[in-house]
């Protein structure tokens, strides 16, 4: 089982996200709630092609790297600006690089 299941809360956070209409209604909790869904779903993806990070710091740095390549493809669609681009990335890397879930894959 993956680090986020398909029916969790990011999960459905995600769909929600990816079906909204092209305009800034979404809240930063929200795209962060997706963004570590979809960082999850890349680290695995991550780990099939390459196999387990050296370390822990590694595991977190590449999520969070996800989680913020996400959002970005976010805001550039969405049109939502700075500062919501900043707290989301903030909430993405705290709720997908500290989450008890995501430390027992590792």
């Amino acid at each position: 089982m993956g680090i986020f299941s398909d029916d969790s809360n990011e999960a459905q956070a995600y769909s929600e996200v990816q079906n909204a209409p092209h305009k800034a209604e979404l809240s930063h909790e929200l795209i962060a709630a997706a963004a570590s869904y979809e960082a999850a779903k890349a680290y695995e993806k991550h780990v099939q092609s390459n196999g387990q990070p050296d370390n822990h710091a590694k595991a977190k740095e590449l999520i969070a790297g996800f989680a913020g390549a996400f959002i970005d493809r976010i805001v550039e669609t969405k049109g939502l600006d700075y500062v919501d681009k900043a707290k989301a990335k903030h909430h993405a890397t705290e709720r997908a690089g500290n989450s008890d879930a995501v430390a027992s894959q590792w």
